[in-house]
């Protein structure tokens, strides 16, 4: 009697693989992700170069550089490297562990276009007792084509005693 289409039940709601908590939860995880790849890929600004204390800075006339030298040279790339190669002799009586040099390159005008802060003694290296000198070599292969080839300034930043 009467209708041309069967009756049926009504079909069950689909089921989604994923409800509500389960996509709240992988956002969350994903967040986090971004997150902590950001802080680990970040670059990261250098800590802050500690001034001269008195005592160092008292200390300084003690140490004496001698037969500094600038060379140019081309490394296994053929990048042009500059490279200063002198000795430090402790002069005082204080055994040291730390000393690092401020090098301070200049352009024609006599503005400056590099400065880098490098060990030259370091406790990797023995430090440095009274009395003794060390030889120590610095290779600078980002130096800009506008310094001026003179010699960097050189001044001691940091001493630090053990």
């Amino acid at each position: 009697m009467g209708s041309e289409f069967p009756l049926s039940a009504a079909s069950p709601p689909k089921r989604h693989a994923f409800g509500l908590p389960q996509v709240v939860l992988i956002a969350l995880v994903l967040a986090g992700a971004g997150v902590v790849a950001y802080l680990e890929l970040a670059p990261r600004k250098p800590a802050a170069e500690a001034p001269l204390t008195p005592e160092a800075r008292a200390y300084i006339g003690n140490l004496k550089l001698s037969d500094v030298a600038m060379k140019a040279a081309l490394n296994f790339v053929s990048q042009k490297v500059v490279e200063i190669e002198g000795n430090i002799t402790n002069a005082g009586d204080r055994n040291l562990d730390t000393v690092e040099l401020i090098c301070v390159f200049q352009d024609y005008r006599g503005q400056v276009n590099l400065r880098q802060r490098v060990p030259i003694v370091s406790p990797q290296m023995g430090g440095l007792k009274p009395g003794e000198t060390k030889n120590f070599r610095l290779p600078f292969d980002n130096v800009p084509e506008s310094w001026n080839q003179s010699m960097p300034q050189l001044v001691i930043a940091a001493v630090k005693f053990n």
